[in-house]
């Protein structure tokens, strides 16, 4: 009986992976990090009913009426006037670099309009990249507009269905009229698959020397630490060209998503991005000692940047603490660039926050894995 089973020899097997697991720090550490991040993002940072959300007012008069709808818009709970446009340009403007998810313009004649009677009309823009942003907060705004209204003008009850009517609120959901949630995923996806296969084959890089026993080889060759990492790296931005020609093509052929900006500003956009991707792969390479290890660094950095970086849920409706997490996330300033320039049509100007972002990128990257792979050589 003891041949085929000993307790003797399973306790030494499991005192024998206990060890082996004491050892592995990093997968016992990915194991407990892993739920607890996941927790902690899906329970207190996750929100698809996002509030105050960015908006700018355009009013060239304050009187009552005009400071009560603003009040009220504000009580909802979806509006956050933190900008006033003083023209329709600068409003146009702010909506297009993505500062601002709403432009509320109150004519100059409303309150006149109210008093006598007729028909006033209050102008709502939208940014509808993502339907999901603009669905709940436009879905108020007439009621709790024309309340407002009522409120201040006194009326009475048997007066206030007739008065309700007056009030004509025109939306323009911007960029994507129909709500097409397709026209905000897909330019997203272009960059959550860049960053699965970039990051994950780059972070390889030095770990597969190492288990192969060709470091050594490497080591000996007379070549500078700059010069192993791009001979590393560069070969994959080959990789991702392909990778972004291949989702270019669907987005348009399958999914017929509006590519209404400049091709060459997009390219210097995704380039940049790439850069950064298999610049962050290859530090991570110069950390992990095996590709398991490797491998689980990447998932771990994979996961919260899909969920912070307002891929899959508006990053607006996050709250102040994930956002400030979302902005050291490069996807979030890659989708924030794409979803501009292929939906909005943004020029330089209007995308020169986010292409500076990954520009640090690329620097920040590029020190970390310089500094670690000299450490290696020690």
């Amino acid at each position: 009986m003891n041949r085929f089973f000993s307790l003797r020899r399973l306790a030494a097997m499991w005192r024998k992976e206990i060890i082996q697991m004491r050892r592995d720090r990093l997968t016992f550490a990915m194991m407990l990090g892993v739920p607890l991040m996941q927790l902690i993002l899906f329970g207190y940072a996750i929100n698809n009913d996002p509030k105050a959300l960015p908006a700018a007012l355009v009013a060239t008069t304050q009187d009552r009426y005009t400071r009560a709808i603003v009040t009220a818009l504000e009580l909802t709970g979806y509006y956050r006037f933190d900008h006033v446009a003083t023209s329709a340009a600068e409003a146009e403007a702010l909506i297009e670099r993505g500062t601002v998810a709403f432009v509320v313009t109150i004519p100059s004649d409303f309150g006149r309009r109210v008093d006598r009677g007729d028909e006033p009309v209050l102008l709502i823009e939208a940014d509808a990249t993502d339907p999901a942003v603009a669905s709940g907060a436009i879905s108020t705004l007439g009621t709790v507009a024309a309340q407002a209204l009522l409120h201040e003008k006194g009326t009475d009850a048997e007066a206030e269905e007739a008065a309700r009517s007056q009030l004509n609120v025109v939306v323009h959901r911007r960029y994507n009229p129909e709500g097409i949630t397709q026209y905000n995923i897909v330019p997203g996806l272009l960059g959550v698959i860049l960053q699965m296969t970039m990051v994950m084959m780059t972070s390889m890089a030095l770990t597969r020397e190492s288990e192969r026993g060709t470091m050594e080889n490497l080591l000996a060759m007379p070549a500078t630490a700059l010069e192993i990492m791009l001979g590393k790296v560069l070969p994959y931005l080959a990789v991702g060209a392909v990778q972004v020609a291949v989702v270019l093509a669907a987005a348009k052929a399958l999914f017929a998503v509006p590519f209404v900006g400049d091709m060459s500003l997009l390219m210097l956009g995704v380039l940049l991005f790439v850069l950064v991707l298999v610049l962050l792969g290859y530090a991570i390479s110069t950390v992990a000692r095996t590709q398991m290890q490797a491998m689980q660094l990447t998932v771990f950095y994979f996961l919260p940047s899909i969920l912070l970086s307002g891929f899959m849920f508006p990053f607006r409706g996050m709250p102040v603490w994930a956002q400030a997490l979302g902005e050291i996330l490069p996807l979030t300033h890659f989708l924030r660039m794409i979803r501009a320039v292929m939906l909005k049509g943004a020029g330089i100007d209007n995308v020169r926050a986010p292409l500076a972002a990954l520009v640090l990128f690329v620097l920040a990257f590029t020190l970390l894995a310089l500094t670690r792979f000299r450490r290696t050589l020690d």
